[in-house]
């Protein structure tokens, strides 16, 4: 999906040696009083939509909540550290789809399938991800999973529509396009949603994000949350 060109947002492409974590930010957005992209319009999108939203899908989350505690017990919200707004860290929230000691899951799991070592060194992803409980499977499908993530929005950590949220390791991948992700707010959804997620490479990925970031406007914004609602029902272009 292409988008025009949006002359009142220009492009934020500068350097700086801030770490995040411990790792360089290369590209991060310079000035600690910068806005985030779309500055209050932006914002006051987010809060109507998220807190509409949150009411609306409380009912869900509760029964979802439930379900988790009965089929696999342990806590029923994950989080996650993410790479924010000029590169600040946040806990990004999930309902827990994935069994308890997933990491170790994972580690094993990749150091006796070289084929899904070379999956995940070029996604981030797998598409048969042991770590996942059978209901962690249904959430995923149905991105009930990432419901939690309102409150990040709700918090100013996230908007509603933006960049994938990413970590630390992985900013060095997004390259002389750090810039455009560190400029505005991860989004709960975004052109990577509504691209078809599963079958978007990496790179691919990147150039969504720094496209959305170049060519931004509140029309683009109202577009892209229409068409989300549209690819959650179609179950096969999420995961």
């Amino acid at each position: 999906m292409e988008w025009p060109p949006h002359t009142n947002e220009t492009r934020a492409n500068r350097e700086t040696h801030a770490d995040i974590n411990g790792q360089p930010a290369a590209g991060r957005a310079n000035g600690p009083h910068l806005q985030p992209l779309g500055g209050w319009r932006k914002r006051a999108l987010d809060i109507a939509v998220a807190s509409t939203a949150l009411v609306l899908a409380l009912p869900l989350m509760i029964v979802a909540a439930l379900l988790i505690k009965i089929t696999s017990g342990g806590p029923v919200l994950f989080a996650h550290r993410r790479v924010g707004f000029n590169g600040k860290p946040f806990d990004c929230y999930k309902l827990r789809t994935m069994v308890e000691g997933a990491e170790q899951i994972l580690q094993e799991h990749l150091a006796r399938d070289p084929r899904a070592t070379e999956e995940w060194r070029q996604t981030q992803k797998l598409k048969n991800d042991p770590r996942i409980t059978l209901l962690g499977q249904l959430l995923r499908k149905s991105s009930f999973d990432e419901l939690p993530q309102l409150v990040n929005v709700l918090r100013g950590e996230m908007s509603c529509v933006g960049p994938r949220p990413i970590v630390a390791d992985e900013l060095p991948r997004y390259g002389s396009m750090a810039g455009e992700y560190l400029r505005t707010r991860p989004g709960l959804t975004g052109l990577w949603q509504i691209s078809g997620r599963n079958d978007v490479d990496y790179a691919h990925r990147v150039g969504l994000d720094a496209q959305y970031v170049r060519n931004w406007s509140l029309w683009n914004d109202l577009v892209i949350l229409a068409w989300t609602v549209v690819t959650v029902m179609r179950f096969d272009r999420t995961s």
